[in-house]
This record gives structure tokens, C-alpha cells and sequence, in this order.
């Protein structure tokens, strides 16, 4: 939690030193706190456990993605730290960038609401409101591949953060009915990615209020270290990747991201041939130009968020039924011990939602999730003991 030299300066997250192992994330000393004059920006859906009891939760987890996507082709790529929450996404930005953001998270809600039929809302606070409150954002970067980096949140300030939006506090009004944010990227068009090793398993595991912090994050690191261990890889993406399906899924949803009208239409065709090459490829073992799908299908696995920390600890893992018994002991043993609180919930299937600016580039971002509840049902368990 070491201030580093370039606190002050709105390129903190890229100056922001890596780590490279599973295990720094748990390290206090690899965090950073915002600088000041920074925002915190925050977003949900509204009666997201109903969408998931409908079975929309492909959809759920795309509009809970989507705020990343917009967010980041307004700002025209520029590296902010953000996470994925499922039914939602929470980021940090330079204050110069608020006006921008505000703008684009506000398209984001009506777009959802008009397309999709999903209450989706969004809120702005800035980190000297957050620290007054009695708490702070601590970021730091994951690199799980050479260009592709997740941050990690720890010191309470998001979930304070969500709190008050949940409250009503800071709420971003949607923007005029038909406005539409830049999705461009956004994409959900892989298939539902089965267990291999027995069931998905999501956990939630969020510290109380008066637990220390390093007990906190050593009770993470045993976790992650004990599905490190196993004899198979607890990442739901095979090391391979997922195969390439066609036709794609999710083509409604990401065509619902681009213009109405023929541009519509065009963006169908252009996905359903983009796709057909990349099974063509897939199966043969041929290249479109710079396109080789065996290495995209690696590189997805390989960037793929299933570990993360956001104020609590987030995993989505292809784990074997006894190790899935093991962790919900470990945390069943530290809830007892007034450590956490936790939600866990199993199903067969992941989810996969994108952001991938090119086929052809290697930063692509991947995020996981339980294909039949998933962190919202993990959610909704903790919440219920609170």
C-alpha cells in the first residue's frame, strides 16, 4: 500500500508496477491508492436475480460488460482499472475523463433499457468522497498475459461506492431515448463452455467490516493456492481455449450494440461470415491473413479473468466436486471465525463475454462467468446473511 512516485499523475494505472503470479494479488504491498482528484465510477442491473430466474443471464452479463466496452472506446483506449462483476462493472478514471465518462455511462443505461429491456444503473463519486466515508480504492495490476493486464481492488471503496448508487446516491440520469454508446468490440458469440473437471464453482467472498485485511487476504491466498495445487487447471477455458462454434451465440446481443436499420443487417452478415471463417480455420488448421484461430483460441484462455479481487474476493472455477468441498470448508471456517462473509454457487457451464478490438491483436479480454447464476446467485446468498 506504498504511495509510488507518480500518485498524482493520470497515467498511475500504466506507471502502476505488475505482478505476474496469482499470488501477488494477495500481497497488500503490491496496492497503490488512487490519486486524488480521481473518480470512481460504478454500475448494476436492477433486479438482475429476476433476469437471471428468467434465463437471460447471457444478457445480464453482457450490459454488466458493456460498461467496460463503451467506457474504454470513448476514452479511445486509454488504461484505467476496471473490473467485471457479472451483473455490472466497477472503474476508476482520471477526473479529466468524468465529463466523458458520465456521457457514455448515461448511453449505456438507455441503450439497455430500450435494446434490452434491463434497468441498468450507473454513479460517479469522487475518491475524496469515498476516503472521507472512512475508506479508500487500492488498485493493483494482474498481468496475466504480455498485453493484456486486470486491476485489483482492495480497501473498501468500491463496495462502499456501490452502496450509495444502490441508495440512490450519485445516480447518472439515462440520455435521451435512441441514444446509442460506441460498442463497438463487444462481443458474446462463444458457445457455453462445459465443466471438465465436474462443476463451475463461483465464489464470493467479501471481508467484514472489522476484520484485518492481511488475515483477509491470506485466507484468499490459501484458497487460490489450494486450486493452484490441483492436479488440473481450475481455469473454466481449457488451455487450448474453447472450440470455435457456428453459428455464433449471442448474435442477437451484439447486434443489438450496433446501429438500427441496414447497418444492422450488414453487422449480421459480417458476424455470421467472421465467424464461419474462424470454425473454417479452426477445423483446418489454415490462416485468414494474420487470423490463426488456434492462437486466439489459446490467447482467450490465457486472458481470461477467472481470478480477481474487487473488495472481496471473485472466482469462477473448473473445479472437481471434492475440491469445491474443500473451499466452501475453508470458508465456511472463516466466516466461524468473524474473518467473511461468502456466497458459492455450482453449475455446469461458464460464460464467456468479450471485448476484442481486433481479431488479429493479442489484447483481447475475456470475461468469466457461471453460465446459471453465477456471481449474482453467489450474490444473493451473501447477501442473505448479511
Amino acid at each position: 500500500m506504498n504511495e509510488g512516485p507518480d500518485q498524482n499523475a493520470a497515467a498511475f494505472y500504466d506507471q502502476l508496477p505488475a505482478v505476474a503470479d496469482a499470488n501477488g494479488i494477495t500481497d497488500l504491498t503490491n496496492y497503490r491508492s488512487l490519486p486524488a482528484g480521481w473518480l470512481v465510477a460504478t454500475s448494476d442491473i436492477v433486479a438482475s436475480t429476476e433476469a437471471v430466474a428468467a434465463g437471460r443471464y447471457k444478457v445480464v452479463n453482457t450490459v454488466g460488460a458493456s460498461v467496460i466496452s463503451a467506457v474504454a472506446n470513448r476514452l479511445q483506449h486509454r488504461n484505467f482499472p476496471f473490473v467485471f462483476g457479472g451483473d455490472g462493472a466497477a472503474l476508476a478514471i482520471p477526473g479529466d475523463a468524468g465529463e466523458q465518462v458520465a456521457s457514455e455511462l448515461a448511453a449505456v443505461c438507455i441503450w439497455a433499457l430500450e435494446e434490452l429491456q434491463i434497468e441498468l444503473r450507473a454513479a460517479i463519486m469522487p475518491i475524496e468522497d469515498i476516503r472521507k466515508a472512512g475508506y479508500d480504492v487500492l488498485v493493483a495490476k494482474f498481468q496475466v498475459a504480455p498485453d493484456v493486464a486486470y486491476a485489483m481492488f482492495t480497501g473498501g471503496g468500491l463496495a462502499y461506492a456501490e452502496n450509495v448508487m444502490k441508495r440512490g446516491g450519485g445516480l447518472i440520469k439515462p440520455a435521451p431515448s435512441g441514444t446509442r454508446p460506441d460498442l463497438t468490440g463487444l462481443s458474446c458469440r462463444w458457445q457455453p463452455v462445459r465443466s471438465r473437471n465436474g462443476v463451475i464453482l463461483s465464489v464470493l467472498a467479501a471481508p467484514r467490516s472489522d476484520a484485518d485485511p492481511g488475515r483477509f487476504m491470506n485466507m484468499a491466498a490459501d484458497i487460490i493456492a489450494l486450486a493452484e495445487m490441483s492436479d488440473r487447471t481450475t481455469s473454466p477455458l481449457p488451455p487450448e481455449g474453447p472450440p470455435i462454434g457456428w453459428p455464433p451465440k449471442g448474435l442477437k446481443l451484439e447486434l443489438a450494440a450496433s446501429h438500427a436499420g441496414f447497418g444492422r443487417i450488414t453487422k449480421a452478415m459480417y458476424i455470421l461470415g467472421e465467424q464461419a471463417v474462424g470454425w473454417i480455420c479452426d477445423r483446418t488448421g489454415w490462416n485468414a491473413g494474420r487470423f490463426n484461430a488456434q492462437d486466439y483460441r489459446r490467447d482467450t484462455a490465457r486472458n481470461s479473468d477467472f481470478r480477481k479481487l474487487d473488495d472481496g474476493l471473485k472466482l469462477t472455477l473448473d473445479v472437481t466436486t471434492e475440491l469445491a468441498g474443500h473451499i466452501e470448508q475453508m470458508l465456511q471456517k472463516a466466516e466461524a471465525d468473524q474473518l467473511c462473509i461468502y456466497g458459492l454457487h455450482r453449475q455446469d457451464d461458464a460464460l464467456v463475454t468479450c471485448i476484442v478490438p481486433s481479431t488479429v491483436a493479442r489484447d483481447h479480454i475475456h470475461f468469466i462467468d457461471g453460465a446459471d447464476g453465477g456471481y449474482v446467485s453467489a450474490s444473493r446468498q451473501l447477501k442473505a446473511k448479511l
